[in-house]
C-alpha cells in the first residue's frame, strides 16, 4: 500500500509551467534516458502516465471520502486527452503541496475549483500525444486527430495508438495549456455518461482500501483514552495493570498540547493486536482530573437560550428598512422558535491513522479530508520539519467534514514514536462519538408580518448559537448576514447572541446551512399557511423576479435558479395535483448553498401513534451547466437526503456532567436501509459553471420533511429530531 500511493513525480523530474492569469500549475517530466525505451512508461504530466500497452494512469489529487472525485476528476483529465476509459486507471495522489497545490475534500468545492485546470491538463497530454504521432509522420498536428486512445491522419490514413506514442510524446515540450482548445459538450464521450466508481468493485468484494485497512510490516496496534468531559487531564491510571496484559507492548501517558484540535491528555496502550490494546485499556481505571466543563449539560445549554431569547435582543448583524414599524402594521404576525441539537458525524469508519518514524522521517497514512494541514499539525506538535513528513491519503469511509480535522493524525503519530514502531491507532465507536466536533445546536426566535395580500414585509430572526466568552460564534456555529430571506424582505432584522458553550464543533455536511435551513424554511411555511397561500407558490412570490442578488459566488443568491428549481420539483412531484388520504401529506423546501440550487419535495404517512413513514422525496438542483457523472451526481444527492433525514428523524448528542451520553448506533440512531424512501432526482442544467454536489442537496431535506408533516397532522414540528410522540393521535 505504502508503494502505491507514491504517484506524484519527484521534483527533480518536474518543470513547473504556470499558466497566466488563470493560476493553472502544470508539472511536465523531462524523458530521461531510460524513458525512451519503449517499455517504460511514459509520465505526459505530473497527473497522466501512458504505458506501453496503452493503458493510461491518471491521478485523482483530491481525498476520496465518498463523493466521488476519484472518478470524476480523472474523468474529466480522460476526456479532454481523448483517452479510452475502459483503458484508464485512477491513482489517488500522494498529500505533495508542491506538485498538486491544496488538496482537500470539503466546501464541494473538488470541480469547480479544477473544472478548468483539470480539463486543460487533459488536453496537454492530447497535444503531446499529436505531436508526437505528427513529428513520427513528417505532417502538420494541426493535421492530425483523435479517437479513444489513438491518433488519427486522415489524409493518409495512419493512426497510432497512444502506448506506441507515450514515450516520444513524454520527451516533448509541453505547449502553454492556455492556447489549447477544449472541447465543446456535444463531443463529449467520457464527462456527462453514467460511469460506475472506480473503487466499487474493491469495496463491495471486500477488498482492503480504507484507512483501517492498513498493515505495515511489523505494525502493532494503539487505542487512546480520552477523558469523558472534554479537555479534562490525567490524575492517574493504572499502567502496570495495562502492561501486564498478554500481547501488550507499551503504557504510557500523554499529557496533551492543551488543545482538542492537536492532542487531548490520554492514556495510550500499544499491543500486538488491537483486541488486546482495547481489553488492556479496560484495566487502566484512570481518573480525571476535575475540569470546569463538568458543568455543562443540554439542559443547562436549554436555560442558556431561553434566557437568552427572554432577555436580550442580541448583537444586531443585518437590519434592513425598519422592522418595529413593518411588525406594527402588519395585517397578520407570526412569532415562532426553532432549535436543533448538537450531532456527530458518526462515520462507519471511526478514526484511525497508521504512522511510521524511521531515521528522523515520519510517514502517515490516513483517511483525512484535509492532509497538508494535517501534516502542518504533527510537524509543530512533535517538532518535526514538515519536509520530513510523508502522509498518503486513504480512501476514508465517509467523511462529512469530520476529517478537516486531524488530531488522530496526531495521536497516531506520538504514539509511534513513543513505541518506537509502527502503530496503528484505532477509534472505538464510543471514542469516535464521543470525542467529536460536533454540528452546533442553535436557537432561532422568529417573528413575521404579513399585508393584507399575504406578502412578508416583515422578518425578524434573534439567532442564539454557541461560542467563546468573547461573544464569538463556535466553528460552523455562525449565520450570514445574508441568509435567505435576507435582500427578499423590505424589512428584515437578524440578531445574534453567543452562548459560552465549549463544546467542541465543526463542519459537517453542508455547514450551518444543514441546520439553519430547517429553521428559516419551516417558518416561511408557517407564513404561507397563516397567508392561506399554497407553500410553493408562496414562495415563489417571496423570490419575486429577481434575478442575481449579490455578487457572483457563495454570496450572490439567483432567484432565477432558485425559481427554476422549485418549478421544476413541484411538477414532478405532483405537487397541488395528487389527492392525499388521511395524515398523508407533502411538504417543500429549498435552499441555496456551496453554489448549488435545491427544491426538494417530500410526501410522508403518520401513523395513528405518531410513527413516520417518509414515502418519498423528489429533488431538483441546478449546479451548472455540466454533470460529470450523472451516476455518481445522484448518488450524492440521494445520500444528502437520506443523511438530513436520518439527522431530522432521529439524531442527537446531549450531555451530562460535561460528558456526551451517547456512545453507540443504540442510543444514536442511524436511518435504516428499510426506512430509507425512494428518492427521485432531477437536475435542471444552466448556463453556469459546473460546481459540487458533496453537500447542497442536503440541507432542503429536514424542512422537507417537518412541512410535509404539518400537512399530514397540521402538528408544526420546531424542535429536532422529530419526537413522534408529539404527532400521535389523542
Amino acid at each position: 500500500m505504502a508503494d502505491g500511493a507514491q504517484t506524484g513525480a519527484s521534483r527533480r523530474d518536474v518543470i513547473q509551467l504556470v499558466a497566466g492569469g488563470g493560476g493553472l500549475v502544470l508539472g511536465f517530466a523531462l524523458a530521461g534516458k531510460g524513458e525512451a525505451a519503449q517499455s517504460a512508461p511514459a509520465k505526459l504530466n505530473t497527473y497522466v502516465t501512458v504505458r506501453p500497452d496503452g493503458w493510461v494512469e491518471v491521478v485523482s489529487k483530491n481525498p476520496e471520502v465518498g463523493q466521488g472525485v476519484k472518478t470524476s476528476m480523472p474523468m474529466i483529465i480522460a476526456e479532454e486527452m481523448d483517452a479510452d476509459w475502459n483503458k484508464v486507471r485512477t491513482l489517488q495522489a500522494v498529500s505533495d503541496p508542491v506538485l498538486f497545490g491544496r488538496q482537500f475534500a470539503g466546501g464541494s468545492l473538488s470541480i469547480p475549483l479544477h473544472w478548468d485546470e483539470l480539463r486543460r491538463v487533459g488536453a496537454t497530454a492530447r497535444a503531446l500525444l499529436i505531436a508526437a504521432a505528427a513529428k513520427s509522420w513528417g505532417v502538420e498536428p494541426s493535421a492530425c486527430t483523435t479517437e479513444p486512445g489513438r491518433v488519427i491522419h486522415k489524409a493518409s490514413g495512419r493512426s497510432a495508438d497512444y502506448g506506441s506514442l507515450a514515450a516520444a510524446a513524454g520527451g516533448l515540450t509541453a505547449p502553454d495549456p492556455q492556447t489549447l482548445k477544449l472541447k465543446e459538450p456535444a463531443d463529449y464521450r467520457i464527462v456527462g455518461r453514467f460511469t460506475p466508481q472506480v473503487d466499487t468493485p474493491a469495496i463491495v468484494s471486500g477488498k482492503p482500501l480504507f484507512g483501517i485497512d492498513v498493515v505495515l510490516p511489523g505494525m502493532l496496534f494503539a487505542t487512546f483514552e480520552k477523558a469523558p468531559v472534554f479537555g479534562a487531564g490525567v490524575e492517574s491510571a493504572d499502567l502496570d495493570a495495562a502492561r501486564a496484559m498478554k500481547g501488550v507492548r507499551k503504557a504510557f501517558l500523554v499529557e496533551g498540547s492543551g488543545s482538542l484540535e492537536a492532542l487531548a491528555p490520554g492514556v495510550a496502550v500499544v499491543a500486538d493486536s488491537w483486541w488486546r490494546a482495547l481489553k488492556a485499556r479496560e484495566k487502566l481505571n484512570t481518573r480525571w482530573k476535575a475540569s470546569e466543563a463538568s458543568q455543562m449539560s443540554s439542559r443547562r445549554f436549554e436555560e442558556m437560550a431561553a434566557g437568552s431569547a427572554r432577555s436580550a435582543a442580541g448583537k444586531v448583524v443585518r437590519h434592513d428598512g425598519d422592522v418595529d414599524a413593518a411588525l406594527k402594521s402588519a395585517s397578520k404576525t407570526i412569532e415562532a422558535e426553532y432549535a436543533y441539537p448538537y450531532i456527530s458525524h458518526a462515520n462507519l469508519e471511526p478514526q484511525n491513522c497508521t504512522a511510521r518514524l524511521q531515521n528522523g522521517k515520519m510517514e502517515i497514512w490516513a483517511p483525512t479530508q484535509n492532509p497538508e494541514p494535517g501534516r502542518q499539525l504533527v510537524a509543530k506538535t512533535l517538532g518535526l520539519k514538515p519536509e520530513d513528513i510523508t502522509v498518503h491519503i486513504i480512501r476514508a469511509g465517509g467523511g462529512f467534514g469530520r476529517r478537516l480535522s486531524n488530531e488522530y493524525m496526531v495521536e497516531a503519530a506520538w504514539i509511534a514514536r513513543e513505541a518506537g514502531a509502527p502503530v496503528k491507532l484505532i477509534w472505538t465507536r464510543e471514542d469516535d462519538m464521543r470525542h467529536g466536533f460536533y454540528r452546533p445546536a442553535g436557537w432561532h426566535r422568529f417573528k413575521g408580518g404579513l399585508d393584507a395580500q399575504g406578502r412578508i414585509i416583515a422578518w425578524e430572526d434573534h439567532f442564539i448559537t454557541p461560542g467563546s466568552r468573547d461573544g464569538q460564534p463556535g466553528r460552523s456555529a455562525a449565520m450570514a448576514a445574508t441568509e435567505f430571506p435576507a435582500r427578499f424582505t423590505p424589512n428584515f432584522r437578524y440578531n445574534l447572541s453567543v452562548l459560552p458553550i465549549s463544546v467542541p464543533t465543526g463542519p459537517l455536511r453542508a455547514p450551518g446551512s444543514n441546520a439553519i435551513s430547517f429553521a428559516v424554511q419551516g417558518f416561511i411555511d408557517e407564513l404561507a399557511h397563516a397567508a392561506g397561500a399554497d407553500p410553493v407558490d408562496f414562495r415563489l412570490k417571496l423570490l419575486g423576479d429577481f434575478g442575481l442578488v449579490g455578487t457572483p459566488g457563495r454570496d450572490g443568491y439567483d432567484a432565477a435558479r432558485m425559481r427554476g428549481v422549485l418549478k421544476k420539483v413541484a411538477e414532478v412531484s405532483g405537487w397541488g395535483r395528487t389527492k392525499m388520504a388521511p395524515r398523508q401529506g407533502q411538504g417543500v423546501a429549498f435552499h441555496f448553498s456551496h453554489m448549488g440550487y435545491f427544491a426538494q419535495v417530500a410526501q410522508v404517512r403518520v401513523a395513528e401513534d405518531g410513527q413516520i413513514k417518509v414515502e418519498k422525496v423528489w429533488v431538483a438542483g441546478d449546479v451548472g451547466r455540466q454533470i460529470v457523472n450523472p451516476s455518481g451526481a445522484i448518488q450524492q444527492v440521494q445520500g444528502s437526503v437520506l443523511d438530513g433525514l436520518s439527522g431530522a428523524l432521529g439524531q442527537e448528542i446531549t450531555l451530562e456532567n460535561g460528558a456526551v451520553v451517547q456512545g453507540n448506533f443504540d442510543s444514536y440512531r442511524l436511518m435504516r436501509i428499510n426506512e430509507a424512501p425512494p428518492v427521485d432526482v432531477h437536475f435542471v442544467l444552466s448556463d453556469n459553471p459546473p460546481t459540487g454536489l458533496g453537500e447542497p442537496a442536503l440541507p432542503p431535506a429536514p424542512p422537507a420533511l417537518c412541512n410535509a408533516i404539518f400537512a399530514a397532522t397540521g402538528k408544526r414540528i420546531r424542535r429536532l429530531p422529530v419526537d413522534p410522540a408529539l404527532l400521535a393521535v389523542g
